[in-house]
């Protein structure tokens, strides 16, 4: 196990995989002076996310599903570390979950316990991982398959780990999005920025768009990430596409 120091933290590494994409990391790092040592996801060298901190990353299931009245069938695009899975299989009247994430490995390691809560998450016969690019999951999708799409597949627009991604936050997939949630469903987008370009591009195709200011405070930094809610109208056609 490799292990080290980087600005006074130590830190060691549980695991590691590459892929077409890149490398992809878990290790562990020292946690608060009382607390148990904190898991963190690195792609490509880029920090991603970490257990230490995982509020957005549920807010960005509670938001969704405080607005929408029977969120029977979600969609979630990217696995991460599970905390915004396992916030939204603990609300009750969800009864399909839809995982898709694009590196196995990471399933993989959620599923043998390397990620120590990712055995008991997965095992709730509501969800199915899929281990898949979201943008086919979604333009496959049949149209108003879900009542929630939930994407959290990178740092937002601006802070692109794999430049791919870079479609995900433009009109011709937020119209696929659009077109897989039933009328009512809702779609949030997170960012690790304020994010114009993506406020713009989900008002033309939904209509309308909440910006949700979430301030965190990430190793020591205070700052400020963004959930971006979109709603498909009820009844009646308000995108302009």
């Amino acid at each position: 196990m490799a292990v080290g120091r980087e600005a006074g933290v130590g830190y060691a590494e549980v695991a590691r995989a590459l892929s077409g994409r890149g490398e992809v990391v878990l290790r562990e790092r020292d946690g608060d002076a009382d607390g148990a040592p904190v898991l963190e996801l690195r792609v490509n060298g880029v920090f991603v996310m970490d257990s230490q901190e995982t509020r957005t990353e549920r807010a960005l299931a509670t938001a969704a599903l405080d607005r929408v009245p029977a969120p029977h069938d979600v969609l979630v695009g990217g696995l991460g570390l599970g905390y915004t899975a396992q916030a939204v299989l603990a609300d009750d009247r969800v009864r399909r979950l839809v995982v898709v994430e694009l590196e196995e490995a990471l399933v993989g390691w959620m599923r043998d316990g390397t990620v120590p809560h990712g055995p008991a998450l997965l095992a709730d016969d509501r969800l199915q991982v899929l281990v898949a690019d979201v943008r086919r999951a979604v333009e496959d999708a049949r149209p108003t398959s879900y009542d929630l799409v939930l994407l959290d597949v990178d740092n937002g627009p601006d802070f692109l780990v794999h430049d791919a991604n870079a479609e995900l936050y433009r009109a011709a997939f937020l119209r696929a999005a659009r077109a897989a949630l039933r009328p009512g469903g809702a779609l949030v987008v997170w960012s690790a920025a304020a994010s114009p370009a993506l406020q713009a591009a989900l008002t033309d195709v939904f209509g309308a768009v909440e910006p949700v200011p979430l301030a965190v405070r990430l190793q020591a930094r205070e700052e400020t990430y963004w959930l971006y809610l979109a709603r498909r109208a009820a009844t009646g056609r308000t995108s302009r596409t």
